[in-house]
């Protein structure tokens, strides 16, 4: 049967088809074969991640960029530098401007992979996402919220109205617990897991449960739904990259199941997405491994540091140390860590910087590796 799109723009899309969608909308030559392409090269990344003694230089550094990049998308911009700086300082609360909101995403993404750990997919999960990216109070929106989904730019349709998310009293509640179900029953809809989060995504954002804050939810959704199904053991997958990088194509994609159903369009999408990014993840951490690897071979030849792979590990697990980063870990006293720090900056390992009254250690190869 062909999918029933959304008739007008202006009027809620209340008929929004429940899942699953038709099996002739994924059951193609195309998409399969870009399926293939997408689980090869996740899984050549999920094999490289897990032989990785020191899982912290995964979860910081990159999830940090996934974070950058998906807020980049909400145009949520900050600059590196920024950004590593408030992360290093810890309290996501004393900091303003968009840094603030970046490190709520990243905050998302660790808390909503804890909670999967011990939960299912639930409208518990999606408002806890919401909150902690969002910073509002609320739930599932109400009558109240009249939203509509304008087109942005300067183009001749800026301002004027594309989309119309679903309506009225308990619908919204309806389909969002339709979604919920088609993700955590694979017994009743087996699907394959990438093309379940590529049609989970799109019918999330098409639900729109929230008065804001959506595209990021719907985008920290999508790792979420690869590490709960065993795809990757962490969040780490650079997947905003691609659709910041793309963002036409992406909204494009959207509208197109709206308005014509083309599935087909939007699958091939999201799978490329996925291909794309764990080739950029994968290679990031290779370029991270073998520096921290020659930069620990330096140290231990040409110092006298004690403890140095301890040293090693605390710079790479984020751009910018300081001496409390060290002495919080236990890992040094504190005129041992600024000895230490100071050494590393002597011998080009580190860029000391002094901003407002703390020194910041930056590391330059981290820094580079991290903004290519």
């Amino acid at each position: 049967m062909p999918y029933r799109v959304n008739p007008d723009r202006n009027v809620p899309w209340n008929t929004l088809p429940e899942l699953p969608i038709d099996r002739h909308l994924y059951e193609d030559v195309e998409i399969y074969s870009q399926l293939g392409n997408a689980k090869a090269a996740l899984g050549r990344l999920q094999g490289r991640s897990i032989v990785i003694p020191y899982q912290g230089l995964l979860i910081n550094s990159i999830s940090l960029q996934e974070a950058k990049a998906s807020s980049a998308i909400e145009n949520i911009f900050t600059t590196d530098d920024e950004l590593y700086q408030a992360y290093s300082e810890e309290q996501i609360q004393q900091q303003t401007g968009p840094s603030k909101e970046v490190l709520y995403y990243r905050e998302a993404l660790w808390e909503g992979y804890s909670y999967l750990k011990e939960q299912v997919f639930d409208e518990n999960y999606f408002v806890k996402m919401y909150r902690i990216v969002s910073q509002f109070n609320d739930g599932i929106r109400t009558l109240i919220a009249q939203i509509v989904i304008k087109e942005g730019g300067t183009g001749p349709n800026a301002g004027k109205v594309s989309y119309t998310p679903p309506r009225g009293k308990g619908v919204v509640e309806a389909k969002l617990q339709n979604l919920i179900e088609f993700l955590n029953d694979d017994k009743t809809y087996p699907i394959d897991t990438l093309l379940k989060m590529a049609i989970g995504h799109f019918q999330f954002e098409a639900i729109h449960p929230f008065r804001d804050g959506n595209g990021r939810t719907g985008r920290i959704f999508n790792i979420h739904y690869l590490t709960k199904k065993g795809l990757l053991d962490y969040p780490i997958l650079f997947l905003s990259r691609y659709i910041m990088d793309h963002k036409e194509d992406y909204y494009a994609g959207l509208a197109g199941v709206t308005q014509r159903g083309s599935w087909k369009n939007w699958l091939l999408y999201m799978l490329k997405a996925v291909e794309e990014t764990s080739n950029i993840t994968f290679d990031k951490i290779n370029d991270i491994v073998n520096a921290k690897d020659a930069i620990l071979k330096a140290v231990i030849e040409d110092t006298d540091i004690a403890r140095p792979e301890s040293l090693v590990n605390a710079i790479f697990t984020q751009p910018y140390t300081r001496v409390k980063h060290l002495v919080g870990g236990n890992v040094y006293a504190e005129n041992t860590a600024r000895k230490y720090l100071d050494q590393l900056t002597d011998m080009g390992v580190l860029e000391k910087r002094v901003i407002g009254k703390g020194n910041y250690y930056l590391n330059l190869e981290l820094y580079r590796i991290l903004s290519e």
